[in-house]
């Protein structure tokens, strides 16, 4: 979908400072004092050591209401861009998702999470209440919508919808629709082959190798840069290259979204003979006139066009029936076809 000129520069400002931000960040390691010594030192004076009092729920609470706050904020924001379907929210949303999960936060689900699911191994609740609001965010939205999570709230695909809205349509390569079918299941290989080396080692550091999340920390190894680098050079080329073809979590999502998915897009009747939307869809989600919910993002695209009364062909032929009547009443009324004469009825 083409963006207005203006949308476009301001889309292109925010990129270049956030690139500035990656590059000039550089790593950032947490300081640590000298370890301490193994052995307490005697208590001269008699003193006995006072326990304090394990804080309250409330409590906790309390201290992390800031956070919880903010991912409220945020995920208000995301979800009154998704209904009113307007192009410029949008890009606000995908703007703040960077800014507040990506370089804020840096913190995103991940399939490290799916690990914890399968073992049962989760952050303890008490001192996590904001992650476990995303996390049941992330579930409730997929189940209801499908993977919204991956249109507009993950801060490395909004990211790469930034760079797509602002690099020039005449670099990118279209992928021969059967290739990019056939490309759409690695990214459910890569989800297979890390829950089975999970499993097989109990290791989960190699999440950094499938997934580039780790890039709003600022903290890996050459080699993990250098991918990134070429990562984002393919990205160039073809959109939402990771996302669409790579991404472990995106397959989770959209395994989940294909057999839920409770409010689906809407469809007219006309959908199943014209591939308007299909041509339009950036993501390769509309196949043969049919919504793939496995990969639909919900990126509001097509939804906008059904509603498009100047370009949807629902429409225009609506609109094409009621100019047709309407010439062929005034040709009744020019002819005197008593048919098309009304005769008020009689008052009581």
């Amino acid at each position: 979908m083409t963006l207005p000129v203006s949308l476009r520069r301001g889309l292109a400002l925010v990129l270049a400072l956030m690139l500035c931000a990656m590059t000039l960040g550089g790593p950032a390691y947490a300081q640590t004092g000298p370890a301490a010594d193994k052995t307490a030192p005697a208590d001269d004076w008699g003193f006995e050591e006072v326990e304090e009092a394990e804080p309250t729920l409330a409590e906790l609470a309390k201290e992390q209401a800031l956070d919880i706050a903010l991912f409220a904020a945020f995920a208000s924001l995301a979800m009154v861009s998704f209904f009113r379907k307007s192009i410029p929210l949008k890009y606000v949303t995908l703007v703040a998702s960077v800014l507040y999960m990506g370089f804020y936060k840096s913190q995103l689900i991940s399939v490290v999470n799916i690990f914890g699911v399968l073992v049962g191994n989760l952050p303890i609740f008490s001192h996590s209440m904001a992650w476990y609001a995303f996390a049941i965010f992330t579930a409730v939205t997929t189940v209801l919508w499908g993977r919204l999570y991956c249109g507009r709230i993950c801060a490395y695909g909004a990211f790469t919808q930034l760079m797509d809205a602002v690099l020039p349509a005449k670099l990118r390569i279209e992928i021969p629709p059967a290739i990019e079918r056939r490309a759409g299941y690695i990214k459910y290989g890569i989800l297979l082959g890390a829950i089975g080396v999970f499993f097989a080692t109990g290791k989960i550091a190699f999440y950094r190798y499938i997934e580039p999340f780790w890039m709003f920390t600022f903290e890996a190894s050459t080699a993990l840069w250098v991918g990134l680098g070429i990562l984002l050079l393919g990205t160039v080329f073809i959109r939402n290259l990771y996302c669409r073809f790579l991404c472990p979590l995106g397959a989770a999502l959209g395994l989940v979204a294909s057999v839920t998915t409770a409010f689906k897009i809407k469809r007219w009747s006309e959908c199943s003979s014209c591939k308007l939307c299909e041509k339009t869809c950036e993501w390769g989600a509309i196949r043969k006139r049919m919504i793939i919910k496995s990969e639909c993002v919900r990126c509001d695209d097509c939804e906008i066009l059904y509603d498009n009364k100047a370009k949807c062909p629902h429409w225009l032929l609506i609109a094409k029936k009621a100019r047709l009547m309407a010439r062929q009443q005034v040709a009744k009324l020019l002819s005197g076809d008593p048919s098309s004469q009304t005769t008020p009825e009689p008052r009581s």
